[in-house]
This record gives structure tokens, C-alpha cells and sequence, in this order.
């Protein structure tokens, strides 16, 4: 392997990675689909030619998406191998989500690239589609049981065998969908995406030449590989546990355990997952490769400055036992497998903390709620609005989480309600932040946010995929929980509540009638009594916290005007203390 200059290095590394961008950018401004177009629940990576691992990823796309389709990339080497090989021209596409998928609504297409008939790297791009079969329009189906309850499995086949099209595997993803307009667009902008990537990649190629280019990308990996034992080898030695809960399967109404026992031997980590729940009958399982691409974005929260590629797992052992929710085989029903990561990130995040408070950060609000809404127009066509929604994200040293945003799962943004207002048959009559669903703490959590939908069309079936109904997201280092999702539905007999809190299938409701969603905050860091007084009175002005919130979770007191009373609050505190 020859050797590379650091500037050569820098220059080759934002140009590998712009190209993963313009990928992102191109599937971004082409898709039909808003979760895609407006929601950017997409993303894109260039993956070794021999193992499938991450060499680059795009800055854009859901980070998830990235660390699972190393397992994606290698299905397709596996695939070809037993198939003819990967040739010139070729474009797989599936989405089969126990062999390197997450679940059926993430289509994956892989292109090789080859240089002088021999095959440099791979390209790969994933985008969220927006119905692909099932029982459930959006197909997140709180209900199913088995996978072919959640939509059409394609496992790795062929899109373009040497360059030629085959239009007979569009028949059949068209002809499996209720909105196949949707995904004829999506999939256009998705080979789109590869071939401006496969341009840019030569152009590259051609610059810099192969073996430099080729020896950049094994020292980028090396060079996190040794960033992430370092930053390893200094935390402090031992175990630490952690667990967490999913309210229920959708199916039977008992909770299940997320647990992680975190070892730091030296510079490796381990992280078992040995105790966690077995699999269960509804669709919150997910598969190993899910598990550990989940654990990757987690690590990449709290080791921000490690370059993201496979070096970063590379000191990392895993323990998930085959027979857990963590890591199941088909038929098991892997749908809501967002929830399930989300949590999973959470346990890790708890554990961290447990042995280095500084980069940890307390638990975000820890659900997407994905929603679905379907109905007939009036003219007879089909309309499916799939959309999820924000929440608190969790506080750290460094200050109060963030309110509204995104999972922390992705990059995704929450699609604009002018979007999905233009897109459906739906009216926003609140979109605002919630009132005291931060978790309290020295640095307070980020709010959740209260969201009401009203139907404008004559009648709408609804489903709800959702979690933390009934297990807040947790604060770290003393800070409080925040506040426990809440979904409600109004019909003629009133507002309603799912009886599983977080999920359901069958909700009909008519015109005029809405829907409601308030989503948790972040986790706080810290003990609310450590808080200034003057940011919890800023909070109480923005009406971020109530009055009686100020005074009983972080003991400060106001005057009517507002103002901080001093001596009350002093006794408040004193108070707690002594307690």
C-alpha cells in the first residue's frame, strides 16, 4: 500500500464524502414521496468492493441507514457469488430487512463500480417508500404478526442485469403498492442518485488515480479504528447496566426489556445485549444487523469526532442472543423496528453516562409516531398520508436538549405541515410546542410538541405506531424523566385513547373530526435544583415551563411580575437539601 500526505487526505476526504452528498441531494429534489423529498428519510454510502463495509457516508441521510447497509451491500456480495458474480452495469435492489435491511418500506439499490473491468467499490442508496403492500396503507401495521402482514419481501434481485433494464421487477413492486406513481418516482430518483454517483466516483478516479484514492480509503478506516480505542481506552474500566422499556408488542399489553451490559476492557468495548426481552409476537423485533447499526449511531452521538466508516465498530464486540427481540429471523414481524432502535440507543446512552457523565447525554423523547391516514377522494382515487412526527431531544453538560426536533436516529426533518396539508386531505388546527414535557435537570430537557389534525375529506381509517406511552424517557446523572406520549381520537361519542396507549389499528373518525398527538420531551441532565433561577424563570416567560413546574421540580419561586423571589426560593431549595 503506498503512502498518502495528510493534505492529500483531507482533499480526498471531502471529496469522497461530497459525492455521497450530491447523491443524498439528487434523490432529495427527485422523489415523489415527501417522507423522501421533504423528510429526507433516505441516504447514501460508498462500501467496500470484498466485505460490503462503510468507507463513506453522506452527511444528509438517516446515519441508521448508513450502518445497515454495510449488511445490505454484503448480502449482495453473498448473492452474487452464488449467482454469476457482480458484473459491469449491474443494479440490485431489495429490501428484505433480516439480510441487511431494517424493515419493508426501505428500498436499497446497490451499484458496483468498476475500473478497467475490475470492481473498485459499491454504491448504495435506501429511501423510504410509501406504500409498499400490507395490511396497512404506510405500512407501519401496530397489529401484524408476521412480515407478509407488512408488505411485499423482495430479496436481492436484479434492476439492471449488465446494463439492461428489467421492466418485468417494476411490474411487480408496481403492482404490489397502492400508490405506485409514488414509487415509480422514488425508484427513478434512487438510480438516478447512483448513476450521478458512479459519475462523480470516476471523475475522482480519474483526478487522483486508483491507488491513491483506494489507499485513502484504508487509512480513513484505520485512522477511526485507533480514534475510537483511544477515546475507549479512556473511560473507566468495569461494567455498568443499563435497561430500558417498550410500552407493549401491539399485540399483547405487557412491556419489554432493552438491556445492555457495557464493558470497557482496555481499548475494546463490549456491549451485550444478552438480557433483553425474547422475541415477541408483534412488529417491534428487529434483526442483528438493525441491532448493531443502531449501536453505531449511538456511539457516533457521544464519539462525535471519530470519522464515520467501519473502523468505528471495528474495537466493539457485540452480544445479542439469536433468541431476543434484538435479533430475529422471517417471518417475525420487524415493522416498528424505529421504536425498538430508538430505545436501544437510549440503554446505551443510560450506560455511558453511567461511567462517563461528560459526553453522555440523557435519552431523547424516543418514538416516531408514525401515522397513517387513508381514504378514497371524492372522485375515487386513493390518498395514504404517512408521516412521523418530533419530540424533546435529551440535555448534556453543555446545555438544554433541543426542542422539536428529529430521532436521533436519522437526520430526517419533520415533514412541514404546509407540505402534507397541500399533499392530503388534512387540516392542522395546532402545531406547538408542549408545555412541562421536558425532563427537569440542571440542563433541561428539550419539548415535545402537541400536534391536532382535522379530516377535511368525508371519512379516513387511521393507525398509530408509537411508543413512551407509558415509560418516560429517562434524565441522566440526577435529571428528571419528561413526559409520556399521548395520542387521543375524537368521534361521535367523544375523544379517545388507544387501549395499548401507543398503538392501534381500526380508527375510523368522519369529517371534521380530529386527531391528536402530544409527543414527550428529552430527559434532563443533572438535578433540577442545580438549575440557574434565572434560566427556569426565561423558561417560565416562553411558557416552556408552568409556574407550578418551576416550583415543585426545580424549587424556584416567582413573583406575579415573574421576577425571581429570592428568599422563597432559597428556603425551596435549602429545603431539598436537608431532605
Amino acid at each position: 500500500m503506498m503512502a498518502i500526505d495528510t493534505v492529500t487526505l483531507a482533499i480526498l476526504k471531502g471529496r469522497l464524502e461530497q459525492i455521497a452528498d450530491e447523491m443524498d441531494a439528487t434523490l432529495f429534489r427527485s422523489a415523489f414521496n415527501p417522507i423522501i423529498a421533504e423528510a429526507h428519510d433516505a441516504s447514501h454510502g460508498i462500501y467496500d468492493a470484498a466485505t460490503g463495509e462503510t468507507l463513506v457516508q453522506g452527511k444528509s441521510g438517516l446515519p441508521i441507514f448508513v450502518g445497515v447497509m454495510a449488511f445490505a451491500v454484503k448480502a449482495v456480495i453473498d448473492k452474487a457469488a452464488k449467482s454469476g458474480g457482480v458484473h459491469e452495469g449491474d443494479v440490485w435492489i431489495f429490501n428484505d430487512p433480516y439480510d441487511g435491511g431494517t424493515h419493508l418500506s426501505d428500498f436499497r439499490l446497490v451499484k458496483p463500480v468498476f475500473r478497467n473491468g475490475k470492481l473498485f467499490c459499491f454504491l448504495a442508496s435506501v429511501g423510504h417508500w410509501h406504500d409498499v403492500g400490507g395490511n396497512v396503507p404506510g405500512n407501519y401495521n401496530p397489529a401484524a404478526t408476521e412480515c407478509f402482514q407488512e408488505g411485499m419481501l423482495i430479496p436481492p434481485v436484479k434492476l439492471y442485469d449488465r446494463g439492461e433494464f428489467r421492466q418485468d421487477v417494476v411490474d411487480i413492486l408496481s403492482a404490489n403498492s397502492r400508490l405506485p406513481l409514488s414509487l415509480y418516482g422514488d425508484l427513478n430518483g434512487q438510480i438516478n442518485a447512483l448513476e450521478l454517483g458512479e459519475k462523480r466516483m470516476h471523475a475522482l478516479l480519474d483526478d487522483y488515480g486508483d491507488a491513491i484514492v483506494a489507499t485513502c480509503l484504508v487509512e480513513l478506516k484505520a485512522r477511526a479504528a485507533r480514534m475510537m480505542r483511544a477515546q475507549i481506552a479512556e473511560l473507566p474500566q468495569g461494567t455498568v447496566s443499563a435497561e430500558d422499556w417498550l410500552d407493549n408488542d401491539g399485540i399483547v399489553d405487557t412491556p419489554l426489556k432493552i438491556a445492555l451490559d457495557l464493558t470497557i476492557d482496555g481499548d475494546r468495548m463490549v456491549m451485550d445485549f444478552s438480557r433483553s426481552s425474547p422475541a415477541c409476537a408483534g412488529p417491534v423485533n428487529i434483526s442483528r444487523s438493525t441491532a448493531i447499526a443502531a449501536c453505531y449511531v449511538a456511539l457516533k452521538h457521544i464519539f462525535g469526532e471519530v470519522p464515520a466508516n467501519a473502523g468505528v465498530l471495528e474495537p466493539v464486540e457485540f452480544r445479542i442472543d439469536e433468541g431476543s427481540l434484538l435479533a430475529v429471523r422471517a417471518p417475525k414481524p420487524v415493522g416498528g423496528y424505529t421504536e425498538t432502535i430508538l430505545r436501544l440507543i437510549d440503554v446505551v446512552f443510560q450506560a455511558v453516562a453511567k461511567i462517563a457523565p461528560e459526553p453522555a447525554m440523557a435519552c431523547a423523547y424516543g418514538t416516531i409516531n408514525a401515522l397513517s391516514l387513508a381514504g378514497h377522494r371524492k372522485d375515487g382515487r386513493r390518498w395514504v398520508m404517512f408521516s412521523f412526527f418530533g419530540g424533546g431531544h435529551g440535555a448534556h453538560a453543555g446545555g438544554d436538549g433541543l426542542n422539536h426536533g428529529n430521532a436521533p436516529i436519522s437526520t430526517a426533518t419533520i415533514p412541514p405541515l404546509e407540505i402534507l396539508e397541500a399533499a392530503y386531505p388534512v387540516r392542522f388546527t395546532q402545531w406547538a410546542l408542549r408545555p412541562d414535557s421536558a425532563g427537569p435537570g440542571e440542563t433541561r430537557g428539550g419539548l415535545g410538541a402537541i400536534y391536532e389534525i382535522e379530516l377535511l375529506e368525508e371519512n379516513a381509517d387511521v393507525f398509530l405506531f408509537g411508543e413512551r406511552g407509558r415509560h418516560a424517557p429517562p434524565g441522566v446523572v440526577g435529571g428528571g424523566a419528561a413526559a409520556l406520549n399521548r395520542f387521543s381520537f375524537e368521534q361521535a361519542g367523544g375523544w379517545h385513547e388507544p387501549p395499548m396507549a401507543s398503538k392501534m389499528v381500526g380508527i375510523r373518525i368522519a369529517h371534521g373530526q380530529r386527531l391528536r398527538l402530544e409527543t414527550p420531551g428529552g430527559g434532563g441532565y443533572g438535578a433540577p435544583g442545580a438549575r440557574d433561577p434565572q434560566a427556569v424563570a426565561r423558561d417560565v416567560a416562553q411558557g416552556y415551563v408552568t409556574r407550578d413546574s418551576a416550583q415543585a421540580d426545580y424549587r424556584v419561586a416567582l413573583n406575579a411580575d415573574g421576577s425571581i423571589d429570592a428568599a422563597r426560593t432559597q428556603s425551596l431549595r435549602s429545603r431539598e437539601a436537608a431532605e
